[in-house]
C-alpha cells in the first residue's frame, strides 16, 4: 500500500511540475519568442536551466518552509503528502478552466493549512508572516509600477523601442579567410541591446519561477522524508522542463502573439518587478505568487502612466473639492499615440513587428534626436485613455479566485483530513 501511495505521490508531484512548466515558460519567454529573439526550443531550454538554478539556490528556502515550517514535517505521511499535492494540482485545473492565473503557491499553502488545522499543528507565527507577505507584496508591486508609470515609463518609452528580428540576430561573416561573428542583416547595435535585455529578463523570470514553484511540486514529499531536497529539485525541474518543451509551445504562442496587451517595454518592467519581489520573498523562505505580483504591477504601471494627466496638486484639489477631473485609465499603456483608441490593444507580436514611429509629442523642439516628454499635468487626458489594460470585471474575478482558491483548498483539505484521514 505504501509503495502504491509513493508512486501516486511522485506522479502527482510530476503532474504539478509539468503544468507549472507549461504555464510559466510562456509567461517568462513570451515576449522573447514573440520578438523572434529566440525560438521555442531555445526558450524551453533556457527556462529549464534558469528554473533549475532558482530552485537549487533560493528555492531551497521555500521548500524548507513548506515541508516543515507551516506544519511539523512528521505530519506529512504519504497519504497526507499525496492529498496536499492533489489540491495543488486541482488549483491548476481550476486555473485552466476559468482562464485565470490562480496562484499555485497560495493554493498549496492552503492545503497544508487545512492539514495543520485538522491535526492542530499549524504554526500560526509562520502563517502570519506568509499572509502578511501576501498582502504586502502585491501592494508594493502596485506602487512600484505606479511610480515607474508616472515618472519613468514615458521617458523610457520615448527613447527605446524593440523591433522584431526578422532574420538572424548574429550571423557568420564568411567574406574573409576566417569566418567571424557579425550582426545579422539590418540588425543594429540598438537591436542587439534590446534583444539581450528582453532575453536577460526572461531568464530572470525563469529563475524566479523556479525559486517559487519547486516547493509547490515536492515540499510534502520532502517533509515526509521519502526524497531529499536535492532529489525534489531534480524531480520538480525535470517535470517543469518536460512541460516547457511540450505544452508550453501553445502558451508561448498565446503570450507572444495573442492575448497580452502589454507593449514589450511595459512587459519587461512588469517582469523585472514581479520577479524581483518573488525572488526576495523566496530568499526569505516565503511562498508567494508571481502572477499576483506581476498583475498588481501591471495595474499600477497603467494607473501611474494615466495619472500624468494631472499634477499631484490638481489631484489633491479635485479630491478635496469633489470636482470631476480627467479620468484615469490603466489603458494608457496601450493607447495609440495621438488618438483615443477603444479597440483591443496591440499584442507583443504586433508591437514588435516594426519600429514605432515617433510622433510630435515625443519630438524635441529643435528637431534633434533628443526626445521631448510632456511634463506631468501637460499631457492631454484623451491621449492617455486607450484600450483598457485590465477589465474591471475580469480583474474582480481574478482577485476573487486568488482569495477563493487557497480558501477552498484549505477548507477541502481540512474536511478531508478531519473526516477521512
Amino acid at each position: 500500500m505504501e509503495g502504491a501511495l509513493l508512486v501516486l505521490g511522485l506522479l502527482v508531484a510530476a503532474f504539478v511540475g509539468y503544468n507549472i512548466g507549461g504555464s510559466s515558460t510562456g509567461v517568462a519567454f513570451g515576449p522573447a519568442v514573440g520578438s523572434r529573439i529566440v525560438g521555442k526550443l531555445a526558450a524551453a531550454a533556457l527556462f529549464t536551466g534558469f528554473a533549475f538554478l532558482g530552485g537549487w539556490t533560493v528555492g531551497r528556502n521555500v521548500v524548507e518552509t513548506m515541508s516543515e515550517g507551516i506544519v511539523p514535517a512528521d505530519q506529512f505521511t504519504l497519504g497526507a503528502s499525496t492529498a496536499v499535492l492533489f489540491f495543488t494540482g486541482l488549483a491548476l485545473l481550476i486555473s485552466n478552466l476559468f482562464g485565470v492565473p490562480a496562484s499555485t503557491s497560495m493554493t498549496a499553502v492552503g492545503a497544508i493549512v487545512g492539514l495543520g488545522l485538522a491535526t492542530d499543528t499549524l504554526n500560526e507565527t509562520v502563517m502570519f508572516t506568509i499572509v502578511s507577505a501576501w498582502i504586502v507584496a502585491p501592494v508594493a508591486a502596485f506602487w512600484i509600477g505606479a511610480v515607474i508609470g508616472r515618472y519613468v515609463y514615458p521617458h523610457l518609452d520615448a527613447r527605446f523601442s524593440f523591433a522584431r528580428i526578422e532574420g538572424r540576430l548574429i550571423r557568420l561573416d564568411r567574406s574573409g579567410r576566417v569566418p567571424r561573428p557579425a550582426l545579422g542583416e539590418n540588425v543594429t547595435a540598438r537591436d542587439v541591446f534590446g534583444s539581450l535585455l528582453v532575453l536577460a529578463i526572461a531568464c530572470y523570470m525563469g529563475f524566479s519561477a523556479g525559486a517559487s514553484n519547486v516547493a509547490n511540486a515536492v515540499a510534502p514529499l520532502v517533509g515526509n522524508g521519502v526524497i531529499t531536497v536535492e532529489e525534489g529539485v531534480f524531480l520538480a525541474i525535470g517535470a517543469i522542463g518536460l512541460g516547457g518543451f511540450t505544452i508550453a509551445r501553445r502558451t508561448l504562442d498565446t503570450v507572444g502573439e495573442g492575448i497580452t496587451d502589454l507593449p514589450i517595454l511595459a512587459a519587461l518592467i512588469v517582469s523585472a518587478v514581479g520577479a524581483t519581489v518573488i525572488t526576495i520573498l523566496s530568499e526569505l523562505g516565503i511562498p508567494a505568487s508571481l502572477a499576483v505580483s506581476t498583475t498588481s504591477c501591471i495595474i499600477g504601471l497603467g494607473w501611474g502612466r494615466a495619472s500624468r494627466a494631472v499634477s499631484l496638486t490638481e489631484a489633491a484639489t479635485t479630491a478635496v473639492e469633489g470636482d470631476g477631473g480627467p479620468g484615469l485609465s490603466a489603458g494608457a499603456l496601450v493607447a495609440e499615440r495621438g488618438a483615443s483608441e477603444h479597440a483591443r490593444g496591440p499584442t507583443v507580436g504586433t508591437l514588435a513587428a516594426a519600429e514605432p514611429a515617433r510622433d510630435e509629442r515625443f519630438s524635441s523642439a529643435d528637431g534633434d534626436a533628443a526626445p521631448h516628454v510632456p511634463k506631468i499635468g501637460e499631457e492631454d487626458p484623451d491621449e492617455l485613455v486607450g484600450a483598457s489594460l485590465f477589465d474591471p470585471a475580469a480583474t474582480g474575478r481574478i482577485v476573487l479566485l486568488w482569495v477563493l482558491s487557497p480558501s477552498l483548498s484549505a477548507v477541502g483539505s481540512y474536511l478531508l483530513f478531519e473526516l477521512l484521514l
